[in-house]
């Protein structure tokens, strides 16, 4: 076999960030009362914003680091974990909306898409985690974002197969959180797939079968759209930025925190939290 090549590549994120990141290890380090490690906290940090941003495989960043693949493993959850720690909760997150001026904020679901995993749910002969919407196996994550599209808030993890109606009901305090937010001048909006919370939510007027829509229900329907419209780039900004929620390769149940961790990084990248 002829020599391997090595070669030199750039991450797409600020020096800042990934010192953030390293003081973040640091402080988990003294925490646990650590003294030696194979790396450094800063060359940590590198290893799991490189597995964020790209999606590089474990196995080569443990041997770019000269480590095992069970250390590697290791060092890119404790990352995870830290960072995820540091992500806004609903009731700041919503606090910082009311704070910054936002008469809104959009609520949307979104399937971060993961690698098959067998799990029987209540349906017989359906995957947990699969997607029948999408056709494909995922985690639902409840996104929250400002009116002009920016990631607020991130929610925990759950199965694909769950509609958002039933993941926004499940996520503690998530519904009655937006509740206590809306008033004459705050509103929370979402799509037609929390019509079922329409009481707590601001959802656009669902055509009835046979029956069409008057020109005030329309119009309704048109200001609620153009409102929400740019909800979708919250989603698309945290997949475009992080290669890692393009699809999830460890287990399933760690996308919510995966998801916040990004989150993190994206907030302290633009420097912006609302």
């Amino acid at each position: 076999m002829s020599d391997p090549v090595t070669y030199t590549a750039v991450l797409p994120i600020g020096e800042r960030t990934v010192a953030y990141l390293a003081r973040l290890l640091v402080l988990q380090r003294r925490r646990r009362g650590t003294r030696r490690r194979a790396l450094t906290p800063f060359a940590q940090a590198v290893l799991v914003i490189r597995w964020f941003c790209d999606a590089t495989r474990v196995r080569c960043s443990a041997g770019d680091n000269a480590i095992s693949t069970a250390t590697a493993y290791r060092y890119l959850h404790e990352g995870i974990d830290v960072l995820a720690a540091a992500a806004p909760g609903l009731h700041g997150a919503l606090l910082a909306a009311r704070t910054a001026g936002h008469t809104h904020v959009n609520l949307d679901g979104t399937l971060i898409a993961t690698d098959r995993c067998r799990a029987l749910g209540l349906t017989p002969g359906v995957d947990l985690w699969w997607s029948g919407k999408h056709r494909r196996h995922g985690g639902n994550i409840q996104v929250l974002t400002a009116p002009d599209g920016w990631p607020l808030w991130t929610s925990d993890v759950r199965p694909g197969r769950e509609h958002d109606t039933r993941c926004a009901r499940t996520h503690p305090g998530l519904l009655e959180g937006l509740a206590a937010f809306t008033d004459d001048t705050h509103a929370a909006l979402g799509d037609l797939g929390y019509e079922g919370e329409a009481d707590r939510l601001t959802v656009p007027i669902k055509l009835a079968p046979g029956r069409g829509q008057t020109v005030n229900q329309r119009t309704v329907n048109t200001l609620h759209s153009a409102l929400r419209a740019l909800a979708e780039r919250g989603n698309a900004l945290l997949k475009t930025t992080f290669a890692a929620l393009r699809r999830v390769t460890l287990c399933p149940w760690r996308t919510g925190a995966i998801t916040a961790a990004a989150l993190v990084l994206l907030h302290t990248e633009y420097d912006r939290t609302t």
